[in-house]
């Protein structure tokens, strides 16, 4: 390690080192799970893998927290989920990111299919002649373990 220069206290060397690695790893977490661009010193071909499992891994979560929307999307579900966990970074939790994902989609006209799309937006409960999507299968655990802990 090196020493700190004359008048430089060894505190202010290590908070310049934390904000140096915090900064750096700011920079790879937005590379792997935003969009952003590599950062310098790091394998692009490394990174790549890791975004695409990242962004894999997201898709299969997307589809168990709302398994209707595989369903509605049918093959291009895969696809459309992957850039979408590509482009976007995870904000919220996962359910949220559940109905970003159809929020975006919307938006942006895809699919081309208006009965697909009109199931896209009764998922999300904005079609009046729908009923919005149940919960999550994870939400209805949480909740039987609260009913279940006040009947207890």
């Amino acid at each position: 390690m090196a020493e700190p220069s004359p008048g430089t206290s060894p505190g202010a060397t290590t908070d310049a080192a934390r904000e140096r690695l915090g900064a750096a790893q700011h920079a790879l977490l937005a590379a792997l799970t935003a969009g952003a661009p590599d950062p310098p010193g790091f394998d692009a071909a490394r990174l790549r893998v890791q975004r695409d499992v990242l962004a894999g891994k997201r898709a299969d979560v997307l589809a168990k927290v709302a398994p209707e929307l595989p369903v509605i999307l049918g093959d291009s579900y895969r696809r459309l989920a992957l850039a979408h966990a590509r482009a976007r970074p995870l904000t919220g939790g996962h359910r949220q990111d559940a109905a970003a994902f159809v929020r975006a989609l919307l938006t942006e006209g895809v699919p081309d299919d208006p009965a697909v799309r009109a199931r896209l937006a009764g998922w999300l409960g904005e079609d009046p002649g729908t009923t919005p999507a149940p919960p999550g299968r994870f939400a209805r655990l949480r909740r039987g373990t609260r009913t279940q802990r006040k009947a207890g």
